[in-house]
């Protein structure tokens, strides 16, 4: 069942809609059957396990337009749809709301033990949920943005959900396929994905973006934001597991001066042997 067709996946609750602007890469969330829960065991790389399923893999820092994009490569190929970083920006709110020290990796990796997450993956209508409570809203503030490279580093809770991300993946195959996006797509949860695509943009660009996305406008917010995306951008390429890092095989493209539609058409040119609409 492919998500254009108005209904959502077994098990999949849906809500929310996007325009077509460029937003930051975790602007939008999605959710996975209540039986793919974090804490299952890492499964192997599904990318390629089911015939004629397809996998496309969209990664890149923050502000890059990964959401966007991948949204957008979905609906244009009647696929469905995960962002993986709103289920580390999950962990990461309840982290906050325990007032867990998100310093402390054996504490990290206890929430994630304990939490049930359900994502969604209609790129349409997306929600993701918390022990059954919808967290779209919360997981998008500054202090999750500025607190979630701390928990995303724990190797315990990369563990957990990309075990979970695997799982949605091959559940999706056997509907058309996914598109996947976060920063370590391509080089670790799907490696094996047919289409690879690493976004990015200069970091006042996508500063611009991110501030825009909450509701800042002054000189000063855009400058704050730049600075937290550095920070940010370091913590993520320099941590010790699956660092942020451009995918072997990646189409790379710099969005900086591209609309939606001109990033994704290029994607499509330039994958148009791999990609096909589902019929």
């Amino acid at each position: 069942m492919s998500p254009d067709d108005g209904s959502a996946a077994p098990g999949v609750a849906t809500t929310g809609s996007h325009d077509d602007v460029f937003v930051t890469e975790d602007q939008e969330t999605t959710r996975s059957s209540s039986s793919s829960q974090a804490g299952a065991a890492p499964a192997p790389d599904p990318a390629r396990s089911a015939a004629g399923g397809l996998v496309v893999a969209v990664d890149g820092p923050g502000g890059s337009g990964k959401s966007t994009v991948s949204r957008q490569i979905a609906r244009q190929l009647r696929l469905r749809y995960l962002d993986t970083g709103a289920m580390y920006r999950a962990i990461t709110q309840v982290a906050l709301d325990r007032r867990i020290d998100i310093e402390d990796p054996v504490a990290v990796a206890e929430v994630a033990e304990r939490t049930v997450l359900t994502i969604g993956t209609d790129p349409d209508q997306s929600t993701i949920h918390v022990d059954g409570v919808n967290l779209d809203e919360q997981i998008r503030t500054r202090a999750v943005t500025n607190a979630v490279s701390a928990i995303a580093a724990v190797p315990a809770v990369r563990a957990r959900l990309v075990a979970q991300q695997r799982e949605i993946i091959a559940e999706s195959l056997a509907a058309g396929g996914i598109v996947v996006e976060g920063r370590d797509i391509g080089s670790v949860v799907a490696p094996d994905a047919p289409v690879k695509v690493f976004l990015t943009a200069s970091t006042e660009v996508r500063a611009l973006r991110r501030s825009r996305q909450l509701g800042e406008k002054g000189v000063d917010d855009v400058a704050r934001t730049l600075a937290e995306l550095d920070r940010r951008d370091a913590l993520d390429s320099s941590r010790t597991v699956d660092p942020l890092s451009i995918p072997e095989g990646a189409i790379v493209l710099d969005s900086s001066a591209l609309s939606v539609s001109e990033v994704v058409d290029e994607v499509m040119r330039r994958s148009e042997h791999l990609l096909a609409p589902t019929p």
